[in-house]
């Protein structure tokens, strides 16, 4: 039998300012990798975390 796909899928978040930011200090994007339920959350999810790139915390955006 065939394994069932849980409800928690692994997700990335990338940060909003560096990708949209052309003059950043440092090259790199920061990238976190977490958790979230498909049942409870079906849309992107948003995130305020810390961008090393950027030096304070930022919106970190679900990327596919």
């Amino acid at each position: 039998m065939a394994k069932n796909k849980g409800t928690r899928i692994l997700i990335t978040v990338e940060c909003t300012e560096c990708r949209s930011n052309l003059n950043k200090r440092s090259s790199g994007v920061s990238r976190y990798h977490t958790q979230k339920n498909r049942r409870n959350n079906p849309e992107r999810l948003e995130l305020k975390k810390y961008c090393p790139n950027c030096n304070r915390a930022t919106i970190h955006k679900e990327i596919k």
